[in-house]
């Protein structure tokens, strides 16, 4: 067999090729070919980049045409930074990069490193996830972002990069569901809605705790009316149950969304 190449075969008897290598006393597989020759290739590739420091991320896709962009970048890292990551990040000054592709950079703070280090970053229809003990989690959930979160409404980017997801960068306007943030004569506010055939806004508040409790205080005016829904829940961790109490009870809720409900109970 030509270096670094060795044989396999799959469980229905095709034959493929795995190519790998050495590296500071590491053994490094470089991935599954269906040739030898491009198995043997991939190796010379990387020989060459863990070599040569004139190929770097600005140029190595020109340069290496076998090997997979995720493992040029984890050689690269390997090799620049002497720090080993089976995923695809390359170490910055104060932060570092994930390249979920060639185009697609992704830049964290160092105190999220080892958390991506052994967690895949994956994509489906625009939303950025990870598996971790068997269930999905939106990478926005580690910033108190709720899942489906918009942004530009319920947060943003400070300076307009929608790949930079540094702690500084992320602005978080909205932390509960059904509450959105207003500005209104140089004063915040929130205004509470829930969907129910259509938005009802349940009322203007002048804090976002009130505002959250008001829309699980509508969710709960809904399910007693016999709307069978799954509405999600607001946790608010800063008060007490007695405090939570005092203000549900207090809480105004829109006369329009109170009739619509007194329609619902007379049909059922």
């Amino acid at each position: 067999m030509l270096p670094g190449v060795y044989l396999a075969k799959q469980k229905d008897g095709t034959v493929y090729y795995r190519s790998s290598i050495n590296f500071m006393n590491k053994h490094i597989s470089l991935g599954s070919f269906p040739t030898e020759e491009d198995a043997h290739t991939a190796y010379l590739e990387a020989s060459a980049l863990l070599t040569d420091t004139a190929i770097n991320l600005d140029n190595c896709t020109s340069k290496l045409h076998l090997l997979f962009h995720d493992k040029i970048v984890v050689l690269l890292n390997f090799r620049d930074n002497r720090l080993y990551f089976k995923n695809p990040i390359y170490l910055r000054k104060g932060y570092f990069s994930y390249f979920l592709s060639a185009g697609l950079e992704l830049k964290f703070d160092i105190d999220d490193l080892f958390y991506y280090a052994s967690h895949k970053i994956q994509k489906r229809q625009g939303h950025l996830f990870v598996n971790d003990y068997g269930m999905q989690y939106s990478i926005l959930s580690r910033y108190g972002i709720r899942p489906y979160a918009v942004a530009g409404r319920d947060y943003q980017f400070a300076n307009g990069d929608d790949t930079d997801y540094r702690y500084a960068n992320l602005i978080i306007r909205n932390h509960y569901h059904g509450v959105l943030q207003y500005q209104k004569k140089g004063l915040t506010k929130y205004r509470t809605v829930i969907h129910i055939n259509g938005n009802f806004i349940i009322g203007t508040y002048s804090g976002e705790e009130k505002a959250a409790i008001a829309y699980n205080k509508a969710a709960d005016l809904a399910k007693a009316a016999g709307i069978n829904r799954n509405f999600p829940e607001n946790y608010i961790d800063n008060i007490s149950p007695k405090e939570y109490a005092e203000i549900y009870t207090k809480l105004k809720i829109s006369k329009r969304y109170l009739t619509y409900l007194e329609t619902c109970r007379t049909k059922r």
